[in-house]
């Protein structure tokens, strides 16, 4: 590409921070780095015509972790790794909303039900059995019990009759959420170059030489928020997940309200716009959504249609108006990845699954480390 005298001084001279990535954490990053260094020429680059990860593709669920899924934690990390876990998820939550407003993303506290299907006898008990412990265990964050029993007031079929509520679990407008955080970044002066894609990068002196599918360019300093495409341009583990989503044309008189999380968070619905959102089935084929590629697949669209048409909406006509997937970083640890790889090099990857409540917290961790 022949760049012109005026786009070469203009976005690419000068560069103090280039940012790889324009989604929750990218973008936080951008605003905190200009919060810090309110001089500073920041750069973020962005593979795609609009975040290509999963920043403008999730659900929107404003979350910190099902019942289940705290108990599935509990498997692979200690007490207290949880509770910093939770503590943060909650902490990030009330930043994005702080530092949006929740009118801005159309926040609705709702509250969350997990759902257990009658196969799900032995998951459904253990949640019954540590229920009260894992309320005492969050106690010191919330100061008051968080999971309770509800009974099936949505009507669902094929589960139990009594979910496992949630009051502080919430939902927001994911487009209203990237539309005002875009809007934030560029009012403070930061740069955002679309459908560029980095293809790698040197340390030379001080700098970092970068270079792109369009030019190449130097930056003081380089930061990577490109979650589960992480591994495509540095070394650590950060796995790719798909998640596939579909959602349903508006329904006459829908009265469920709330985000629904079932079989420990793997299938996840919410109502939008007189619409119901569901997602998920990743756990029916994990090494094929082991993936970088945004498109569905036959086999977990039609599981979650079967859903829908047995469990959610059994006694309602439907039909689907849009399928997509974004895709997700995860590893072995539920932490997120925010550290630096080099002298001018950072990273702030590895969200897993949890990019609502944690994006923000991570981009500014991501800037505070500089």
């Amino acid at each position: 590409m022949h760049l012109s005298y005026w786009e070469i001084k203009n976005w690419l001279t000068n560069i103090d921070f280039t940012i790889v990535g324009s989604g929750i954490v990218g973008l936080s990053c951008a605003l905190q780095l200009k919060k810090q260094h309110p001089k500073a020429n920041v750069l973020v680059l962005e593979k795609g015509v609009l975040p290509q990860g999963a920043s403008t593709k999730n659900a929107g669920f404003a979350c910190f972790g099902s019942l289940s899924e705290i108990l599935d934690d509990l498997q692979s990390h200690s007490e207290a790794e949880v509770l910093e876990l939770i503590k943060k998820r909650m902490e990030g939550l009330n930043f994005l909303r702080n530092t949006l407003g929740d009118q801005t993303i159309n926040y609705k506290n709702h509250g969350g039900y997990e759902l257990f299907t009658e196969s799900d006898s032995e998951l459904f008990q253990l949640c019954l059995s540590k229920k009260d412990a894992i309320n005492k265990m969050l106690k010191p964050i919330f100061k008051d019990d968080i999971f309770s029993l509800h009974d099936n007031s949505f009507n669902f079929k094929n589960i139990k009759n009594q979910y496992v509520y949630n009051p502080y679990e919430g939902q927001l407008d994911t487009g209203k959420m990237m539309e005002s955080l875009m809007y934030l970044a560029l009012k403070q002066g930061v740069k955002i170059l679309n459908s560029i894609q980095v293809e790698s990068f040197s340390e030379i002196n001080d700098s970092v030489k970068i270079k792109t599918n369009a030019f190449e360019f130097s930056s003081s300093k380089l930061m990577i928020a490109t979650n589960g495409f992480a591994s495509q341009l540095i070394n650590e583990k950060v796995k790719p997940a798909r998640a596939q989503v579909l959602i349903t044309k508006p329904l006459k008189n829908l009265h469920i309200k709330g985000t629904f999380h079932l079989n420990k968070g793997f299938y996840y619905f919410r109502n939008i716009n007189n619409r119901i959102l569901l997602g998920g089935g990743r756990h029916i084929d994990f090494k094929g959504e082991e993936t970088t590629v945004l498109n569905q697949t036959a086999k977990i669209q039609n599981t979650l249609e079967d859903l829908l048409k047995t469990t959610i909406l059994p006694e309602t006509a439907f039909e689907i108006d849009q399928r997509w997937s974004g895709i997700m970083g995860v590893g072995n640890q539920k932490k997120a990845l925010v550290k630096q790889l080099s002298n001018n090099v950072f990273c702030g990857v590895r969200l897993g699954g949890m990019g609502i409540a944690i994006g923000s917290l991570v981009g500014k961790e991501l800037a505070d480390l500089v």
